[in-house]
Parts: structure tokens; sequence; C-alpha cells
């Protein structure tokens, strides 16, 4: 992995592939890894620049308090380093609230949108509580209640279950609370929707136990030309689930930037 220095932190990030300018944006509490089953599927229609969020696989993170719009602004610190003044953003889960505050905050650097798996509101006030509950838990006894309960809430699959605890296991305790404060403090989404331009795509599976595809089809209610794809017996985790499914859905995002 190439590395940068930005806000403090060490960036770490992958860069693969030709064409459009895309960003991929893993989710909680994961890395860039997950991206790893479409990356040759969708290396020869874009140019990939695959980052680990702060705090996540190789890259490091700040003492104290951080919010999802600091995750926005690493990556348009890395798009700077490259020298890439638009892309298009795709966030799974977590990434996805990353990729939106992105999108709000640097509005002339974005020319598609893709959520894998996320949502647009706020978290309501129980969501809220229980983040800093998780996020207390793992400062007290460490990361390996928060892996035991998520596991099986990323799929039903077995083998993929196997794969989603060690990708967790691998990940840093101060991440895990770094993270769960910044999604528990971030803004409702909602209006950034309303004013968006560009072509948005929506993948999400009609099983995931972790954010219901209710959350996908209001997206499609807000922004009526929204791409939606719902993915039959799917979970959290469409890349590795369904990911000739989700490669076409994000190769479909490249197509309507074009035309």
């Amino acid at each position: 992995m190439e590395k940068i220095k930005i806000n403090g932190i060490e960036l770490a990030y992958i860069r693969d592939g030709k064409g459009t300018p895309l960003v991929l944006l893993h989710g909680y509490p994961l890395d860039h890894h997950l991206w790893d089953a479409v990356v040759p599927l969708l290396k020869d229609t874009f140019d990939l620049i695959i980052p680990d969020l702060r705090g996540f696989g190789e890259s490091t993170t700040v003492d104290g308090p951080y919010t999802i719009d600091d995750f926005a602004s690493d990556i348009a610190g890395l798009l700077d380093k490259l020298g890439i003044k638009q892309t298009a953003i795709v966030g799974h889960s977590m990434g996805g609230y990353v990729a939106l505050a992105f999108a709000r905050r640097y509005s002339d650097r974005v020319n598609g949108l893709g959520l894998i798996s996320s949502q647009i509101p706020a978290d309501p006030p129980d969501r809220k509580e229980g983040r800093y509950k998780s996020a207390a838990e793992v400062a007290e006894k460490g990361i390996g209640g928060v892996v035991d309960a998520m596991t099986p809430k990323f799929t039903s699959n077995e083998q993929l279950q196997v794969y989603a605890r060690e990708a967790m296991k691998r990940q840093k305790p101060a991440a895990y609370i770094g993270a769960l404060k910044a999604m528990a403090e971030r803004m409702d989404s909602t209006p950034l929707l309303l004013s968006i331009k560009y072509p948005v795509v929506v993948i999400h599976g009609d099983a995931d136990a972790l954010i219901p595809i209710d959350r996908a089809r209001e997206v499609k209610a807000t922004v009526p030309n929204t791409h939606l794809v719902e993915l039959g017996g799917v979970g959290h985790m469409p890349m590795m689930e369904a990911k000739e499914k989700t490669a076409e859905a994000l190769k479909h995002l490249a197509y309507r930037m074009s035309h």
C-alpha cells in the first residue's frame, strides 16, 4: 500500500485500474480488503482509489474525537495528493456516511455517488446511545464483544462470516471507538440528496440484518433517478456475496456519468 501524511494521520491506500476515477470506501469495522473480490471486475472501467479509512487497516488515527467530516477531509487530501480534481465516490455502510459527507463538503469534486448497504438519516437517539455504549465497552473490555455481536449480522454465509470475523479482529480498538462516536454524531444527509444533480447508484441486499433495505428505498424515493439494485438473499456485504451484480451496478454509474 502507498501512504500519505494528511490531517495528522498516515493514510494508506491502493490504486489500481484505468478509466474514470472511483473512490471505494469500506464500512465499519473493516478495511480496504472488503473490495478485493470486485477490483478485478472494475479495474478495466475505473481508476480505483481504495483507502483504509483513518484508524483502520494500515492507516493511523489521532488521539481524541473526530467526525465523519474528518474522514471526508482525509479523502479530499488524498485526492489532492493524487492530482484528482473530480471523482465518483462509493461507500459501504459507514463508508457511505463518509461518501455523503464528502459530497456535501466538496460538491464540485463529485460526479457520481454510490451507496452500498448504507443509509441517509442521522442516528435516532436510541441508536446514538447504543454506539456510545459500544465505544465504552471496547474501551473497557476490547473488541471481542462487538466482533461476536456483529459477525452473524454481516451475512448468513458461514464462509464469509469467517472472513468478516478475521477482518474485524485485525482492527485496533481506537479505530472502533473513534468511528462509533463519529457515526453517532453524523448529520442527516437528506438535504444533500435533494440537491444532487449527478448519477446515484444504490446497492442493497434484502437480507441485510444491519441496515434494512427500506433505507435504500428511501434514497430512491428522495432522488427518483437513482439506479437502485436490490439483491435477493444478500446480506450486508454485496461486494462479496454478489460480486458480479455489484460490479455491474457500479459500471452503470460510469455509463450514466458519460451520457
